[in-house]
């Protein structure tokens, strides 16, 4: 019998008081394998240590939600007796360490998360983050992660058959080595078809089901709850494994298994059978006894420790109505999957392992969950120290027309098409909208009604202001879903962040759940599932605060559906809302004024959203969508007016591109500030002449400005009377659209 060390005990990401604490509630020495439950549920990645009691404050309730956090993935009703569940989850350490297998595995996990709620998965999205492709120290590298990475992702969503329909491409030197991958699902399930991870009735037997049981994925989530070192490469072993053909065969047996009505509880093996287990016991307040030698396994010899720690993927653990086991496994063997009773349902809370007839673990089911350590980290006073110094924003030899194709040929700003085109975009015929929209849409057959998504987040505004950034990151993603013509309904997140234990982190951790708070209250979309992620950093460096915001929004009638590209010769050009002087903090700062985060972090300037002002700049233009009169609509924000006007311009769908003659008068703003500017809460619309007076009379107080109207194959843009940019559309959209593939082969 192994003796448990403090050496042990720190191997397992347990600190000594924690280790105290466990041997005070078990009233005795853990062994091994019991520690290792312990080292799973206690691990940051499991137990939300430092971030559970930052997170009760956020909204989670509404009249729509029909299941909030706490379970596999959240769900609200969209009417007629359907919901959709969905849920973002990162799989950001694996990324690094295997790039194909941990973003492959990160999409087959959120597909689990779905549809272990009953829900048949029709969409999936994905947020990436990268350090700069050409860096001279890691450009190679970053190359390496994202190709690895976005193949990963094409090679589990199409092979598993799901839509990618949607998502964001970021860079940054923050992500160097420490990459984002933020996997994204959405699913569609009946009202009273609904399934939750508990393990209900004594005397229920437990059934295990799926992929074979093998040594992957061993300490992966104490692994995804510790920074990264020179030694991380040597973890593959903490990667698990993804078969995305028998993960198809998983989602089959599973929903003909719940229609069967024989199965009373169901949960994905997401940090293994240990987090399963009891996750489902604690859910139930019972008991569970598990004999491991029944488990189906690929590896000869393994331990209880290693079954118990296993991450092998493609696995679900099912509580079946008692006598009803032998038509769940015969359900799983027509897939040709297996499916053996391991264990039952027992009264009091304890989780008791066998193994070849000994009890390797006696375990307070309670103490693995509820009393897991929760800490109030300390926090510094400010988010993050800033110098207020001024910036110098010129353009130096640049022209005005030279800066907006430099932008659109910008890392964050180009065409992500040589991403998403890896990607199955269609399969299942219900997406509406393709990706390079402003939101993905996704179709409900038999029903006029569609389901609008986007993922979102801006971790450089985070940095300089984390509540401003949270409040700006929810805005854009409800904005999203708007300019498709979509109601928000309900909010996903993942928040991406470095050590907890560095009290600047913590500070800003808390200041984007209040600004999170805010804007979910304004726009009435609550939380209903989530994930954080704590030590995202590699060798001490960590990366920007960056909260991703997964917005689901509820389009009632596919007939009124917008997309953002111009349509017609003559149409008027506006703007909904007000331009700011906002260019301290944009893509030009950085891309034209070559200022790095660091520089825009230090200078405290961050744009600022009203949330009212927001708000009524939204439901105007959901006013105009409703009554028909707009032709297109497009979120102005990265790269300000003037890239969201040639973005409109480009082809797209078998669309001819087009030019705008655009001419802003009575401008007191710097031209640079007018064109680049990222002031939120402004939309950029086109309508027909005919439709000027109707749509003005609808617009009432929100602020609207005519720009100019859509013509010819040329940007032409005056100011005040002065010409300032023009530009042939193809000369533009030659430089957004070849930009990363450019940069990827050079």
């Amino acid at each position: 019998m192994t003796t448990i060390t403090a050496e042990i005990v720190e191997q397992h990401g347990l600190k000594p008081d924690e280790y105290e604490k466990i041997k005070e509630l078990m009233g005795r020495e853990p062994n091994l394998t019991e520690l290792g439950v312990f080292s799973v549920m206690w691990s940051e990645h499991c137990s939300y240590k430092s971030s559970r009691v930052h997170l009760k404050r956020l909204p989670v309730t509404g009249p729509r939600v029909i299941v909030p956090p706490g379970e596999n993935a959240g769900v609200v009703d969209i009417g007629d007796d359907w919901c959709v569940a969905f849920k973002v989850e990162s799989h950001n350490h694996p990324s690094f360490i295997e790039p194909f297998q941990g973003a492959a595995t990160g999409v087959g996990g959120i597909l689990r998360d779905v549809f272990t709620m009953g829900a048949r998965p029709i969409a999936a999205m994905n947020s990436l983050r990268f350090g700069p492709l050409g860096d001279a120290k890691n450009g190679n590298r970053n190359k390496s992660i994202l190709k690895g990475c976005v193949e990963g992702i094409g090679h589990y969503g199409n092979c598993f058959g799901v839509p990618t329909v949607g998502g964001e491409v970021v860079f940054d030197e923050s992500y160097s080595l420490n990459p984002l991958v933020n996997a994204f699902a959405l699913g569609l399930v009946r009202k009273d078809q609904i399934f939750f991870g508990k393990a209900s009735g004594i005397g229920n037997p437990v059934l295990y089901a799926g992929a074979k049981t093998g040594r992957d994925g061993i300490h992966g989530a104490t692994m995804a709850s510790a920074e990264f070192d020179d030694e991380a490469l040597e973890k593959r072993p903490t990667v698990q494994v993804g078969d995305p053909f028998l993960e198809k065969l998983l989602l089959e047996a599973c929903l003909e298994a719940m229609r069967s009505g024989a199965i009373k509880g169901i949960q994905d093996m997401g940090a293994g059978l240990t987090s399963s287990s009891v996750e489902m016991a604690a859910r139930a307040g019972t008991g569970l006894e598990i004999d491991l030698t029944l488990v189906p396994q690929r590896e000869t010899g393994m331990t209880a420790y290693e079954m118990l720690l296993s991450e092998s993927q493609e696995r679900m653990l099912i509580v079946a109505r008692e006598g009803r086991e032998k038509e769940v496994v015969e359900i799983f063997a027509k897939w040709d999957l297996d499916c053996v009773v391991i264990g039952k349902v027992v009264e009091g809370d304890r989780l008791k392992i066998m193994h070849n007839g000994d009890l390797m673990a006696d375990l307070p089911v309670l103490a693995l969950t509820d009393e897991a350590p929760k800490y109030q980290r300390s926090m510094s006073q400010v988010s993050s120290p800033k110098s207020g110094q001024s910036l110098d924003l010129g353009l130096g030899t640049w022209g005005l027309g030279q800066a907006l194709k430099e932008l659109l040929a910008s890392p964050n700003i180009c065409s992500k098409r040589w991403v998403y085109e890896q990607y199955d975009t269609m399969v299942r015929t219900n997406t509406a909208i393709l990706p390079g929209a402003d939101a993905a849409v996704v179709r409900i057959k038999e029903t006029r009604r569609a389901i609008a998504m986007c993922l979102d987040g801006n971790g450089k505004f985070t940095a300089i202001n984390a509540y401003e950034g949270a409040k700006l990151a929810v805005a854009e993603a409800a904005r999203n879903v708007v300019c498709v013509g979509a109601k928000p309904i309900a909010v996903t997140n993942c928040l991406n962040f470095a050590s907890p234990e560095r009290p600047e982190v913590m500070r800003s951790f808390s200041d984007v759940i209040d600004g999170m708070k805010d804007a979910c209250e304004a726009f009435e979309t609550p939380v209903v599932s989530g994930n954080v992620s704590f030590y995202n950093e590699t060798d001490g460096r960590g990366i920007l605060p960056t909260p991703v915001i997964g917005m689901v929004g509820l389009i009632e009638d596919t007939r009124k559906l917008v997309t953002h590209g111009f349509k017609n010769e003559g149409d008027i050009i506006a703007v909904l809302g007000v331009t700011r002087d906002d260019l301290s903090a944009s893509e030009y700062a950085q891309t034209i004024a070559g200022l790095s985060t660091d520089q825009l972090i230090a200078s405290g300037n961050c744009p600022m959203v009203d949330l009212e002002k927001e708000k009524l700049v939204q439901e105007t233009l959901l006013k105009l969508i409703d009554q028909c009169l707009i032709n297109s609509a497009h979120d102005c924000s990265d790269g300000g007016l003037a890239v969201t006007i040639a973005e409109s311009c480009f082809s797209s769908l078998g669309r001819e591109a087009v030019g705008a003659e655009i001419a802003m008068i009575d401008r007191e703003l710097a031209h640079e500030a007018d064109l680049f500017g990222e002031t939120p809460s402004r939309i950029v619309i086109s309508f027909a002449r005919e439709n000027e007076a109707k749509i003005r009379e609808l617009v009432g107080e929100c602020p609207m400005t005519e720009l100019g109207w859509v013509t010819g194959d040329t940007l032409n843009i005056s100011i005040n009377g002065e010409a300032v940019v023009s530009t042939a559309i193809g000369e533009l959209e030659s430089a957004w659209r070849d930009a990363l593939k450019n940069r990827l082969e050079s």
